[in-house]
């Protein structure tokens, strides 16, 4: 399975997502999702919306996922914190 293909599937779960995902084996995978319905929910039940959008993909077609799970407040705080010198 490709990032991209992954990426697909979890931006059509969420409304106007930022989902960036990388991978260096096609079956292990990282993924940075940023979607204000994670705003006051916690990170395991964030982590769950993000699987529950990948349905049996996950221990199948991918075998490893990490996940960021971020809300746009959240996303914009760290990328405040970084320099691009």
């Amino acid at each position: 399975m490709e990032a991209s293909e992954i990426e697909g599937l979890i931006k059509a779960g969420f409304s106007e997502p930022v989902v960036q995902v990388k991978t260096d084996d096609n079956t292990h995978f990282a993924a940075l999702v940023v979607a204000a319905e994670f705003d006051g929910v916690r990170s395991l039940a964030r982590h769950q919306l993000v699987y529950k959008t990948l349905g049996t993909l996950v221990g199948n077609e991918i075998h490893a996922l990490s996940i960021q799970a971020l809300t746009p407040e959240e996303w914009a705080a760290r990328s405040a914190g970084t320099t691009d010198s």
